[in-house]
């Protein structure tokens, strides 16, 4: 009988692409201008990313497009969250117990901060490097790129 070994690193191989985008424009206005441009139809998904810290739990929303005789799949998530904490201020004095709010930034892909939004493309016929030259015409994107995942620490994160 033949024994078969498996070994992580078929596992870990990496199948998909990544885009980095800078805008300041909110996630749904984002989606509509890239469905402009593409020939792709992002919607709002109705399951979030959620990632458990220390602080809580943060999510991420994101617009996904898919095509199942492709198995082609498009999801666009936004690497920031602003987690609120309540923090009890306890004083000196009997009444003046004072409840503050203090907000938290949780980033999607944290060695990447100054990004906005991610563009998770799988199983594409087209290539990235035109995808990436047709969003950054977006006027309202002030640039777009590709993301070297194999170097990224968090990678794990865009299992999902």
């Amino acid at each position: 009988m033949a024994v078969r070994k498996l070994s992580l690193s078929e596992f870990d191989a990496i199948d998909y692409d990544l885009i980095a985008i800078h805008t300041s424009l909110e996630n749904y206005r984002l989606a509509y201008f890239i469905n402009q441009k593409l020939p792709i139809l992002l919607s709002k998904s109705s399951d979030v990313v959620e990632f458990k810290t220390i602080k809580g739990t943060a999510s991420f929303s994101k617009f996904s497009y898919e095509v199942e005789e492709t198995d082609e799949k498009w999801t666009l998530i936004e690497n920031k969250d602003d987690l609120l904490e309540l923090q009890i201020n306890t004083a000196s004095d009997l009444f003046s117990e004072k409840k503050e709010r203090i907000t938290t930034n949780v980033y999607f892909l944290p060695e990447l901060k100054m990004v906005n939004y991610f563009l998770k493309i799988e199983n594409t016929f087209s290539t990235i490097y035109e995808v990436v030259s047709i969003i950054n015409l977006i006027p309202q994107i002030s640039t777009a790129y590709v993301v070297e995942v194999e170097n990224l620490k968090s990678k794990n994160n865009l299992i999902f």
